[in-house]
């Protein structure tokens, strides 16, 4: 099994930074501030302009409405750009009809590494919701995001910094590409590194591999994932836990008091040593939704 790299540092140079000027994203600005300040990066606050425009006013109403969004987006910018001194930063806004194709331009014209953004985090019964442009972004956005949710609360409190890091793994190769951004977040905080495999539940008819057998293995795999170098600047701890995957990395987040989740995501189901599927979307989502701390998802 391949190892992570640890002496190479995750370049991160560009940072976009979604936001609505709503409460969700204003809460995700620290993070990317501090991220951005961490790696020395540039940030693009950006902003998707859709106007609201009703068919029934007249030409001289529809123009002043058009002037009083204009300027209230002028104003909530000036509010972002204030927290961005001191950073390499270049503020944003296009007008569109839709959010996620400019965003996917904005990703490709400005060399983007990250996004960033808040979510009100909304679920249903049925179907988990994390907000109509937070799930499209989740969903297709080809580099990693860090999603902030409405129940984080302690970044404000922690200066946006990361102290301990929890990486969710079940050994896929669509998981490990998420490895290196555990690792490299870990070291440019000095955070503990945590390492997280979720196992299905042992066969109670006693058909599959005994308990304490699969345990072993699997944490023999999760001390292999850091190579020995590693005990230079940290000695990752190693978890494994039975049951439902979303749950289970939920409350080892809760637990351990992380603050923040890495996860490498997959479309498809798979994985290693009997593992529960937690890297598919649905289950990343649940994370996103119900975490405690900011959420890093990078696709493999």
């Amino acid at each position: 099994m391949a190892n992570v790299a640890v002496g190479a540092r995750i370049a991160l140079k560009n940072i976009l930074y979604l936001t609505d000027f709503s409460q969700a994203s204003e809460a995700a600005l620290p993070f990317a501030t501090s991220i951005a300040r961490e790696y020395e990066a540039k940030l693009f606050p950006f902003h998707v302009f859709i106007p609201a425009v009703y068919s029934y006013t007249t030409p001289d109403l529809t123009q002043a409405s058009l002037d009083a969004q204009e300027e209230a987006i002028r104003i909530n910018l000036q509010r972002v750009r204030a927290q961005c001194t001191g950073l390499a930063h270049e503020a944003v806004v296009v007008q569109d009809t839709g959010i996620w194709p400019p965003i996917e331009q904005a990703v490709k014209d400005y060399a983007i590494d990250l996004i960033v953004l808040g979510t009100h985090g909304r679920t249903g019964a049925q179907k988990l919701l994390l907000g109509s442009v937070a799930e499209e972004v989740f969903r297709r956005a080809h580099v990693p995001v860090l999603t902030i949710g409405p129940a984080e609360r302690s970044g404000a409190h922690r200066a946006a910094k990361f102290r301990r890091v929890l990486f969710a793994t079940d050994f896929s190769a669509e998981s490990f590409a998420a490895a290196p951004y555990a690792v490299s977040m870990a070291q440019e905080n000095n955070a503990e590194l945590m390492l997280l495999h979720v196992m299905n539940e042992p066969d109670s008819r006693g058909t599959g591999q005994p308990a304490d057998i699969a345990r072993a293995n699997a944490l023999y795999h999760l001390h292999d994932v850091i190579p020995a170098s590693a005990e230079l600047w940290c000695r990752p701890e190693a978890i494994v836990r039975f049951g439902h995957p979303a749950e289970q990395i939920l409350k080892v987040a809760k637990e351990r008091d992380a603050d923040l989740i890495v996860l490498g995501i997959r479309d498809a189901a798979g994985g290693f040593l009997g593992a529960a599927t937690h890297l598919e979307r649905t289950t990343a989502h649940k994370v996103v939704a119900h975490a405690t701390c900011p959420v890093l998802t990078v696709r493999g």
